[in-house]
């Protein structure tokens, strides 16, 4: 299998994690790209020009990391990311996840094409909010649940979206408003899967 990817997409860094959790690194080439360059090979993977993106052995093409994960999870014998007895609880984990990273990767892209002044904006502002309730939604749900052996695709999505905003919106410092959820965090991204894709 090939993935396409970049070093600093919350998205790609997602995908890698799942790989590197279900024991399918091996199993797949890594291809750098630049998805702003119109990669060629990227396009003809994903048409839309967004990573990451999947192509398997037969040629079959994903897109979306949570498209991605889910195959992966399928694909795969190791514990199970999407386990049937708690379903709904990962799915809506996965959904707040995947919430605060588009916001916090919208907000990182306004401000690359239109500056920083684009914050005061009336969607900057909705991101902004968007981002405070999602990170006190977490903190109450997440500040005292314990860390289990096993990893889901919630967590994920949850531990990485916020390593993604300390690593491009320090300023929103959630760690220092929201202890509970950065004790959380500190348990989750000890393992190695986040340690060896760690934004840099």
């Amino acid at each position: 299998m090939e993935l396409y990817l970049n070093a600093t997409s919350p998205y790609a860094r997602l995908v890698r994690i799942v790989l590197l959790e279900k024991g399918l690194a091996d199993a797949v080439t890594l291809k750098w790209c630049d998805p702003w360059a119109d990669d060629a090979e990227l396009l003809k993977a994903n048409p839309a020009g967004r990573i990451p993106a999947l192509v398997t052995e037969e040629g079959t093409t994903f897109s979306e990391s949570m498209l991605i994960a889910v195959y992966l999870d399928s694909v795969s014998p190791n514990k199970p990311m999407l386990p049937a007895a708690s379903l709904g609880d990962v799915l809506h984990l996965a959904g707040l996840g995947q919430n605060l990273m588009d916001a916090a990767f919208t907000t990182v892209i306004a401000r690359k094409h239109y500056g920083n002044e684009i914050d005061e904006s009336e969607l900057g502002q909705r991101r902004s909010r968007a981002i405070q309730r999602l990170l006190k939604k977490l903190n109450s749900e997440l500040g005292e649940k314990q860390q289990a052996l096993a990893i889901n695709l919630g967590e994920i999505a949850i531990a990485v979206a916020l390593d993604y905003l300390a690593f491009r919106l320090p300023e929103v410092n959630w760690q220092e408003e929201y202890s509970q959820l950065k004790e959380w965090h500190a348990g989750v991204t000890a393992r190695a899967s986040f340690q060896e894709t760690a934004f840099v």
